[in-house]
């Protein structure tokens, strides 16, 4: 299951028996996190890690197009995990009842980018304000420059637009967490196989400069939409199993603080964090169920999985648990 709405990752799906819990932007690269970081105490967390089994490592960089809270789920929900196709979309339909075979799907996101003389940088989408109604004409008026490349569009919710087209199928994209607040250049869909999504952005780009729509966002203060982002795109492998009753579960209350460099504001959502899930995921040991923790940050996770603490390693841990460096480090 996905905690919060615009994550990037299917929400409410079960892939998994026992209970696995990913927290995405458990350390970020921002100065204010990184400044935030001293003060961090997570008891119930570092208490939890010391009846849990040693950690293991993904490790990925920063350069990576998915992120690593993506590659986690991914494999969560037993798919292959290749940089920028991780069939997301795809995985979301089918677990709300779709039947999407084999076909490719794809997230597309309406996007304000702010254009600078020699960058352009893409706000958070949250800033755009973008209700229902206007989403809905945006999409109608876009859709047809989209069908002529053979990708059809329909409305999921006002940030989220669903996309189904063979363009989908092999093309890496970046996710978009990666972009968030960062310059686009590194990130658009290269080579000749990009060529398509990119004539694309820069045919919306014209046309959304054109439309009244923007020009009333913009006399009541809001920004226009002027372009858009494709993720979570690909086709479920055909032996892809089936969602099982319990599952992962992705916990999204640091990812907007930290996209928003609110070094307060992220160390504040990990109190909050701590404090409800740590007992959670210690009464599901109690109970006898099994337990994953996967910590992420921008290029590395870390997971701790139960069973695996010996006695001795358990009663060791109370006197001295896991520091937040131990556990936050090299993400």
């Amino acid at each position: 299951m996905c905690i919060a709405g615009d994550c990037g990752i299917p929400d409410n799906t079960a892939v998994s028996d026992g209970v696995h819990l990913i927290v995405p932007f458990a350390a970020c690269a921002s100065e204010a996190c990184a400044r935030a970081l001293p003060g961090l105490q997570l008891p119930q967390l570092r208490r939890l890690l010391g009846r849990l089994g040693a950690p293991g490592v993904d490790r990925g960089t920063v350069d990576d197009l998915s992120m690593p809270h993506e590659r986690a789920f991914a494999r969560a929900c037993g798919l292959p995990v290749a940089d920028g196709l991780l069939p997301l979309a795809a995985l979301q339909l089918r677990h709300d009842g779709r039947l999407v075979a084999d076909e490719p799907w794809a997230w597309i996101t309406p996007s304000h980018w702010r254009v600078a003389r020699d960058h352009i940088v893409m706000a958070h989408p949250q800033e755009l304000q973008l209700d229902g109604d206007d989403s809905r004409a945006l999409l109608a008026l876009m859709a047809p420059y989209f069908a002529e490349d053979g990708i059809h569009l329909e409305y999921q919710a006002p940030l989220r637009w669903l996309a189904r087209g063979e363009l989908f199928r092999a093309l890496p994209t970046a996710s978009l967490d990666r972009v968030v607040g960062r310059t686009v250049d590194g990130w658009m869909a290269g080579g000749d196989a990009g060529r398509p999504l990119r004539r694309l952005q820069q045919e919306m780009q014209m046309l959304l400069y054109t439309v009244p729509l923007n020009d009333e966002r913009q006399r009541a203060g809001l920004l226009p939409v002027n372009s858009f982002w494709v993720s979570g795109n690909g086709a479920l492998p055909a032996d892809a199993p089936p969602p099982s009753p319990a599952g992962a579960q992705v916990a999204q209350q640091l990812r907007d603080a930290a996209l928003a460099d609110d070094g307060a504001a992220w160390a504040a959502a990990w109190q909050q964090l701590d404090a409800r899930e740590g007992p959670r995921l210690q009464a599901a040991l109690d109970q006898g169920h099994s337990v994953r923790l996967t910590l992420c940050g921008q290029a590395n996770s870390r997971s701790w999985a139960s069973p695996g603490a010996s006695v001795w390693r358990r009663l060791g841990s109370l006197l001295s648990p896991p520091s937040i460096a131990g556990m936050l480090g090299g993400l």
